[in-house]
């Protein structure tokens, strides 16, 4: 899906300085948090009279190919061993660096640090133009849960040089904000996540796809939406699910019918599909977009959310938006989204303690009514438009710093800067 619906009205005047030249190794066709969320981005800057290209890795769903199409360009680039659905390439820019110089860019944003990321950071230092980065991987839980211990002290290290280099490190939530600030991440500023009310809303419930699912008016429909992947705590889930499957002991308990469905797809899709409890326990959806999507949401009636690794879950925001609670892992980040009420969480790792909560909440409409409540009054907060707005005064704020800097080195600014990399 293509975000081109408007997502702001600042003022165009004071937006016409932003030429941002857009860094990453994640872009659509690849569907997963961080790449929807740059899509709009880029979306937003263009809708306030500014103008965007982006520097990214092919694909093979991408139509355009490698080199540039309009204004995406794409790196040649290969699966990553670990992560086939993730995309790596070299960290120079190649024939690209004179399109981007002839662009003249008055800001680069590299939000993945490796291969893109590395070339953008060249990029700006070649071109002597501000930089800022973004931080979206939690690489210590993504380290712990592959059983590569912490992340070391050397790729911290790493990690440390890529962002303090930049102007601005943006984060997507106070939590993470405050666990990079002990590793000595600085100039650190808030880029929360919104939502399209428009396309989140309980308005979207859908009788005929409950039906699909075989669910009648008394049957709880719990809903999982995100990319099939390990480090989503997907086995957490799917241990809950078979502890409630029908015939799976009860303990004595009056619990209704329950039914699971599962939007996404990705590279645990099979042993998910594989070790899950049959139909009628357990729908496997596939990946949806568009209405398709908003109707699932808008049909269950809790959804869950168990990954300890993710900085920020926008599926929580789209959940609550649409009217159901949530119950998630008790990591940093999903405390602080479910902070205003719009849910509960449960121990990580836990798959007994997210089954009690789904039974718990299933057996209680009126508790379930009642998160929903203030998950909806959060969620509404969540305006993309503003979120954009501050992100874009951030921007503004460091080109203005950048220009005045070298207003006041002139004479030193007419020298061609040094080549940090081979960007050409």
């Amino acid at each position: 899906m293509r975000i081109s619906e408007p997502v702001g009205s600042v003022d165009a005047r004071s937006a016409m300085a932003v030429r941002l030249a857009l860094f990453s190794d994640t872009y659509p066709p690849q569907l997963n948090g961080v790449s929807r969320t740059l899509e709009r981005l880029v979306a937003a800057v263009r809708a306030r009279g500014g103008a965007a290209r982006v520097y990214t890795t092919t694909d093979p769903e991408a139509r355009d190919g490698a080199g540039l199409s309009g204004d995406i360009w794409r790196r040649p680039s290969v699966p990553f061993w670990a992560y086939p659905q993730l995309r790596i390439s070299a960290p120079v820019l190649g024939a690209a660096y004179a399109n981007l110089r002839a662009w003249r860019p008055t800001l680069i944003h590299a939000a993945t640090p490796f291969g893109m990321g590395l070339a953008g950071r060249a990029c700006a230092r070649s071109l002597g133009v501000p930089l800022v980065t973004s931080y979206h991987t939690s690489f210590n839980e993504y380290a712990k849960f592959y059983r590569l211990g912490a992340l070391s002290e050397r790729g911290w290290a790493y990690i440390r040089w890529f962002h303090n280099s930049g102007a601005r490190t943006f984060v997507p939530t106070h939590a993470v904000m405050d666990e990079l600030r002990q590793l000595g991440l600085q100039r650190l500023t808030l880029w929360g996540r919104g939502l399209d009310p428009s396309r989140f809303h309980p308005g979207f419930r859908s009788r005929a796809l409950r039906a699909q699912l075989g669910a009648d008016d008394d049957t709880v429909v719990v809903a999982y939406v995100g990319r099939l992947a390990a480090e989503k705590g997907l086995d957490v889930a799917l241990g809950a699910m078979r502890e409630l499957a029908p015939g799976a002991e009860r303990g004595g308990d009056r619990r209704p019918r329950i039914v699971f469905a599962v939007a996404g797809d990705g590279p645990y899709a099979h042993h998910c599909r594989r070790t899950a409890p049959p139909p009628p326990a357990v729908h496997f959806v596939g990946r949806l977009e568009g209405r398709a999507l908003s109707e699932l949401y808008a049909s269950a009636d809790l959804f869950i959310f168990p990954s300890a690794t993710d900085t920020f879950g926008n599926v929580l925001l789209e959940a609550m938006a649409s009217g159901l609670p949530v119950i998630g892992a008790d990591v940093g980040p999903t405390r602080e989204l479910l902070a205003a009420g719009g849910g509960i969480t449960v121990p990580r790792g836990d798959p007994h303690a997210l089954a009690v909560a789904i039974a718990g909440l299933a057996a209680d409409p009126a508790r379930r009514a009642a998160i929903a409540h203030d998950g909806a009054i959060y969620a509404a907060t969540c305006s993309w438009n503003h979120i954009f707005d501050d992100l874009i005064t951030e921007y503004r704020a460091v080109i203005a710093g950048a220009a005045a800097v070298v207003m006041r080195h002139l004479p030193a600014a007419r020298s061609s800067p040094a080549r940090e990399a081979d960007v050409s």
